[in-house]
C-alpha cells in the first residue's frame, strides 16, 4: 500500500504510556486523561468491554481494542482465570486537531488473528510486561506503538471504517490527494491540483471525495490546515508564523477564516487553551 500515514505520523507524532499489564481478575475503570485514547491488547481471554457510549464487547480471543478519544469505560474479566491483558494510553493529537481521530468509531476491535505477523510482538510485549526488567516499561511502550500502527494499517487496508478521513485513506485514489495535503499544507492547492494528483477529472473528483469523506476537498483542507494551527498554538507558536505554517498569506487571513470556524481570533484560542491546559495539569507532548 501506499504509505498514507507517514505524514500523519510526523505531524502528530504517536506515543504510547503504559497504563497496566498483567491478569485482570476485577473490574477496571479507564478514566479520560488529557486528550488521549486508550489501547487494550488482549493476551488471552475472555474480556468484556463496557462503554464507551453504551457499546459493549466480549472478546474470546487475543485482539486488539482501541478507543480512540478520551471516553471513560470499564473491562471486566467474567472468568475466574483472569484476562491477561497490557493497557496503555495512546497520544496521537487531539481530536480538534487530527482529523484521523474523529472519524474513527468509539471502539475499534480488531482480533489479532487478521494481523498476520504480528505472534512475535505480542508475545515480546506480554513478557516484558510480566517480567518488570529494568527499561520493561520503555519496551513495552514502543511495542504498544507498533501494534497501533499496525492496526490503523489494517484499518485502512480492509476499509474497516467506512466515511471520514480513514475511510477517504482507503481509498487508492483519494488517499493519493489526502496524503498530498497532509504532508504539504502551505500548498496553494485548488481542486485541479488535487484531482490531478488523484488521477482523476476535477467533477469526479469533488464527489468522489465529498461522497467517501463526508466534505467537499476545500472544505477537508480548510479543517486540516486549521487543526495544525490549534496544535502549533497550543505550543506557543507566534499567529504570524502559524498562519505562514499552514498556508495562509498572511495573519488576517488566517484570523479571519479562524475566527468563522472556530468562533474566537488565534491570540484568544491560544490564550484560553494554555490555562486550561494549566489547569488540568495535562502536559504538552
Amino acid at each position: 500500500m501506499s504509505d498514507r500515514l507517514s505524514a500523519l505520523l510526523q505531524r502528530f507524532e504517536l506515543r504510547a504510556q503504559l497504563f497496566t499489564g498483567g491478569l485482570l481478575h476485577h473490574e477496571r475503570p479507564i478514566e479520560p486523561h488529557g486528550s488521549d485514547g486508550h489501547l487494550h491488547v488482549l493476551g488471552r481471554g475472555p474480556l468484556r468491554l463496557l462503554g464507551p457510549k453504551r457499546h459493549r464487547h466480549l472478546l474470546n480471543q487475543p485482539s486488539l481494542v482501541y478507543v480512540p478519544g478520551p471516553l471513560p469505560h470499564r473491562l471486566m474479566a467474567p472468568s475466574a482465570e483472569g484476562a491477561e491483558l497490557v493497557t496503555a494510553a495512546i497520544h496521537f493529537g487531539a481530536p480538534d486537531e487530527n482529523p484521523l481521530l474523529s472519524s474513527l468509531p468509539p471502539v475499534l476491535c480488531v482480533p489479532m488473528v487478521q494481523l498476520p505477523g504480528l505472534a512475535l510482538t505480542q508475545q515480546v510485549l506480554f513478557a516484558e510486561a510480566a517480567a518488570g526488567r529494568c527499561g520493561h516499561a520503555a519496551v513495552v511502550e514502543r511495542l504498544v506503538e507498533v501494534l497501533m500502527i499496525q492496526l490503523l494499517r489494517h484499518a485502512m487496508a480492509t476499509r474497516l471504517v467506512d466515511a471520514g478521513l480513514m475511510a477517504g485513506l482507503g481509498d487508492a485514489r483519494l488517499a493519493k490527494a489526502l496524503s498530498a495535503m497532509h504532508a504539504d499544507p502551505s500548498r496553494g492547492w485548488t481542486l485541479e491540483t488535487l484531482a490531478a494528483v488523484a488521477g482523476m477529472s476535477r467533477a469526479r473528483f469533488a464527489a468522489h471525495f465529498a461522497g467517501t469523506v463526508g466534505v467537499p476537498p476545500g472544505d477537508y483542507l480548510t479543517g486540516w490546515r486549521l487543526g495544525l494551527a490549534r496544535r502549533l498554538l497550543r505550543r506557543g507558536l507566534a499567529v504570524k508564523q502559524v498562519a505562514a505554517e499552514v498556508g495562509y498569506a498572511s495573519p488576517g487571513a488566517f484570523g479571519r477564516v479562524f475566527l468563522q470556524r472556530v468562533g474566537r481570533t488565534p491570540r484568544d484560542w491560544q490564550r484560553a487553551a494554555a490555562s486550561s491546559a494549566m489547569a488540568q495539569g495535562v502536559s504538552q507532548w
